[in-house]
């Protein structure tokens, strides 16, 4: 009886070695979708009232959404740039164009730097698939293009789509490129998320056997504002609602697919926006001040929700503050990959966050808002302190003028409304200092940071047209 139960338990314990020496260690797929200029208040998991968003509600009600997640900036360019290499804008110079504008322009000279390392490098060199299929604005000209940045393919705009022809510049049609090549000039607006959500399922289809990693950034809703013909009118807050809730259609396009094809649980979705919405076009930072373009909270603090079933916990709420620069070193500790040694990355690993097992605990000592080139906030904690500045730049036009220290509590204040620094002298004086490390590392308006990294420029530039 003895030996018997004893072979029992040997042959059990080797079924079980060989099942799990034998069991292929699979690595995550990661998806990335990246809206324009969505805001903070702009879903109903958010406290949207005039947004239908059903399967963005149930991504957050099955994962985990933060409510104090940033875009490195308020403005396009510098905000894809970190989102990519979890850098600062000014550490990999995107924060302005070579003309000192807030966002690159068509046609332009400089890009991001292909000697950086995306988030696309990484994951390529660790067997993946990768595609962009979105609107880039990191460099029109062929050496900047997605398919130079670690990316297989490309099918998007190169920029804003409210940057076609224009006067009397030399900016071609709005292009749609497919990998480096245009094939629609000017491109149907229309029908751009729906084209975008069909070939980023095609793209899942293709590769189910295989990791991958599927970069989304929308062209909506960005002004000015399309949706397809199946939700033009459809929303209670028009052609900007319209926009809103056809990507939350195309979100759940991309989830159901990968329930269907069983891949849900080996794929992290992520959702979030590169900036705060725009004061005009119908969007909500609510109850956050501010709007693109500002380092208010509106401005840069965005929707986050990640989502992967069996290993993300449903329904979390996290307030820890993270951000955009944080998505590369997470994608790296999730993939197996080495982040880059010869080089500062700004981002931490937040995947023990995504798990659950942290909720307010951030990994940043500070985190600091920039415009263009001007460092204007630093928070650290609880607290954001609004620096003492000479003349506040704006993204466009003139700036505000002299503008006083202001310190706010976002854990009490999250509008942004109580000015409390003369009752917080230690905590005003403990930021300005955290502020002083960020321009001796990154640089403050013309003062150059130690640790800047160059962009990269072309002579010639030529614009994107239709052979």
């Amino acid at each position: 009886m003895f030996k018997s139960t004893r072979f029992l338990f040997i042959g059990l314990a080797l079924f079980f070695l060989v099942t799990f020496c034998s069991r292929k260690v699979t690595k995550p797929n990661f998806i990335i979708i990246f809206c324009d200029d969505l805001g903070y208040g702009d879903l109903g998991c958010y406290g949207s009232e005039v947004h239908n968003t059903p399967h963005l509600d149930q991504m957050a009600e099955e994962g985990v959404r933060f409510t104090d997640f940033y875009a490195c900036s308020s403005v396009c360019t510098p905000s894809r740039a970190s989102l990519l290499t979890g850098c600062y804008p000014r550490r990999v110079n995107m924060h302005q164009d070579s003309h000192d504008r807030c966002v690159l322009f068509p046609v332009a000279q400089k890009g991001l730097n292909p000697e950086e390392t995306t988030i696309a490098d990484m994951l390529k060199k660790q067997g993946y698939a990768t595609t962009c299929i979105g609107k880039w604005h990191l460099g029109d000209q062929p050496p900047f293009l997605p398919t130079e940045q670690g990316f297989d393919s490309y099918y998007g705009i190169p920029y804003s789509n409210d940057m076609g022809t224009w006067k009397d510049t030399n900016r071609p049609p709005l292009p749609l490129v497919n990998d480096k090549t245009v094939v629609e000039a000017p491109v149907e607006q229309a029908t751009i998320t729906k084209r975008y959500t069909e070939k980023a399922l095609e793209f899942i289809r293709q590769n189910k056997k295989e990791p991958f990693f599927l970069y989304l950034p929308h062209t909506m809703p960005h002004n000015p504002v399309y949706a397809s013909e199946q939700f033009r009118g459809r929303s209670e807050n028009g052609r900007y609602g319209d926009a809103v809730e056809e990507i939350d259609w195309s979100t759940g396009q991309i989830l159901d697919l990968l329930r269907e094809l069983e891949i849900d649980e080996k794929t992290l979705v992520i959702f979030t926006s590169d900036n705060g919405a725009h004061s005009r076009w119908g969007g909500s930072n609510e109850p956050l001040r501010g709007w693109k373009g500002s380092t208010w909270e509106g401005g840069q603090r965005v929707p986050f929700i990640a989502w992967w079933p069996e290993h993300i916990p449903a329904g979390i709420t996290n307030k820890a503050m993270t951000s955009t620069l944080d998505l590369l070193p997470t994608c790296a500790s999730l993939s197996g990959a080495s982040l880059p040694q010869d080089r500062i990355i700004d981002g931490k690993d937040i995947s023990h966050l995504l798990f659950g097992k942290e909720l307010t605990e951030s990994p940043h000592d500070a985190f600091y808002y920039y415009q263009m080139d001007q460092l204007q906030c630093v928070r650290s904690g609880r607290w954001k302190l609004h620096l003492p500045l000479d003349d506040k730049k704006r993204n466009w036009g003139p700036g505000h003028g002299p503008t006083p220290a202001r310190l706010y509590d976002l854990h009490t204040d999250i509008g942004e409304q109580h000015n409390v620094a003369e009752k917080n002298p230690e905590v005003v004086e403990r930021l300005n200092e955290l502020a002083e490390k960020a321009r001796q590392d990154l640089g403050d308006s013309g003062q150059p940071g130690a640790h800047q990294r160059p962009a990269a420029f072309v002579e010639q530039p030529e614009p994107l047209v239709m052979e």
